[in-house]
């Protein structure tokens, strides 16, 4: 293990956190496609894989509410929350998962897709909780629509864009390859 291991991770999942930050600015200039992208996702789960759980789902925990209260947006209650909740799992997901299993290149994929589903039924949970406690409507409708339909964009980005990054980052040693 390197000495500056916990540097790295800090510095990384800073970088990733600004670029959670940063990217729904430039994909909210694509009219019809700019939320339905889901730009605030791509770092936490290459963060999740690249520093491990504990700073994905740090990253994912905070990216979300940070924006919200700099940019109002997304906002807070229950948009905001619910996202934390959603890209929390995201993070800590990719990387249990990239921890525990073989570090072969196909599974990168199994793993990213099986913390997309986790995320979003932990996104549908907290949701209808927050709904129930306000006394709004959540259905089984408005949950495929927001967790399914709505995110089929950015689903495929997040399965074509995160495996090849975090592909590149394994070859480059900044991730463990063993």
């Amino acid at each position: 293990m390197r000495k500056n291991t916990v540097v790295r991770k800090i510095v990384f999942s800073g970088l990733m956190l600004a670029v959670a930050f940063l990217l729904p600015f430039l994909t909210g200039q694509i009219p019809q496609f700019g939320n339905m992208l889901l730009p605030m996702h791509l770092p936490v789960l290459i963060c999740g894989f690249a520093c491990g759980w504990p700073w994905g789902l740090a990253v994912g925990a905070v990216a979300p509410l940070l924006r919200s209260l700099i940019m109002i947006m997304p906002p807070m209650f229950p948009t905001a929350i619910a996202m934390a909740f959603e890209m929390a799992a995201y993070g800590a997901f990719c990387g249990l998962l990239y921890e525990k299993l073989p570090k072969k290149n196909p599974l990168i994929y199994v793993e990213l897709i099986a913390a997309m589903v986790l995320g979003r039924v932990i996104w549908g949970g907290v949701t209808w909780a927050l709904m129930a406690l306000s006394g709004g409507e959540f259905s089984w409708s408005i949950f495929i629509g927001g967790a399914v339909l709505n995110a089929v964009p950015g689903i495929v980005l997040q399965i074509v864009l995160v495996p090849p990054i975090v592909m590149l980052l394994k070859k480059a040693g900044f991730i463990a390859n063993d």
